[in-house]
């Protein structure tokens, strides 16, 4: 039978956006063309929500946002919560405590914000292994002097806490040492960092409860992605969609393997099951 999706989730580094970080004119005409079909269109990211490209907040279709991981949902026309799951400002300095122990850049994010070392962003080259990724980094980050007296200060939940390393070896042995620690979540998205939320948070958790919220049933929800905290995502959603350039863990719990990022593999999957008249199952 046919079953019509009425719910897209995408990831964006390495899924809606080149490696240049940039979403193309086609990509982005696709996604407006499946928003006027009435199809919802939700951003769902390992970033804060002011890390979301301008572009796609204000676009139209773009109703919903998966921040950091599934730490939030929002509303991006309101710019207001509907859901969230927050790390622990106790654990978060436990996650900082362990993170001093390595030559890692440490960022914590508070309130849809990150905030990182200043001393460290001067080094950014160091931990952060992507060059593509620099310009963004420097664009949507807070420089402070001490992100460990930061949080203590502010003494709140978080979104989440984030590591970048710059010896793989000492990554290793820092998720070692993490995984001990209960109460918490880890993910790798670009595999040189830890990214840590509080425990059972994860964008496939996150996607089914706004589906729920909307009237969306699961199989009614196509998601797209290519990372380590993408897997529930795409395992979870009725239609996973693993990208070209996807890891080998995402793609073995897709439906379907799309084109790459750089070949624009979101648009071609949303016009092969929605824009042609939907997928067969």
């Amino acid at each position: 039978m046919d079953q019509k999706i009425k719910l897209i989730a995408l990831d964006l580094d390495g899924t809606l956006l080149t490696e240049k970080k940039k979403i193309t004119p086609y990509t982005m005409q696709i996604l407006e063309n499946a928003s006027r079909q009435g199809v919802v269109i939700v951003i769902a990211t390992g970033r804060p929500f002011m890390g979301i490209p301008e572009e796609l907040r204000n676009l139209p279709g773009i109703r919903y946002a998966i921040s950091s991981n599934g730490a939030k949902i929002i509303d991006t026309k309101k710019k207001s919560i509907i859901m969230e799951h927050l790390l622990s400002a106790q654990l978060a300095i436990k996650m900082l405590e362990i993170g001093n122990h390595y030559d890692a850049l440490q960022e914590v994010y508070f309130e849809d914000q990150g905030y990182v070392d200043e001393a460290k962003m001067n080094q950014l080259a160091k931990y952060h292994h992507n060059p593509n990724m620099w310009e963004y980094f420097k664009s949507t980050r807070k420089q402070v002097p001490d992100i460990m007296e930061l949080t203590k200060q502010k003494n709140q939940d978080m979104d989440k806490v984030q590591m970048l390393f710059a010896d793989l070896s000492e990554r290793d042995k820092a998720w070692k040492e993490i995984e001990q620690i209960k109460g918490i979540t880890q993910v790798d998205s670009l595999g040189y960092n830890i990214e840590i939320n509080a425990s059972g948070v994860n964008k496939g958790v996150k996607l089914l409860e706004l589906g729920k919220r909307l009237g969306i049933k699961q199989e009614e929800i196509m998601a797209c992605g290519d990372g380590q905290n993408d897997v529930t995502m795409v395992q979870m959603a009725g239609l996973g969609v693993a990208m070209g350039n996807a890891i080998e863990a995402v793609k073995n719990v897709a439906d379907y393997v799309t084109d790459t990022n750089e070949q624009e593999g979101v648009a071609k999957a949303i016009e092969k099951f929605i824009l042609e008249g939907g997928r067969e199952c």
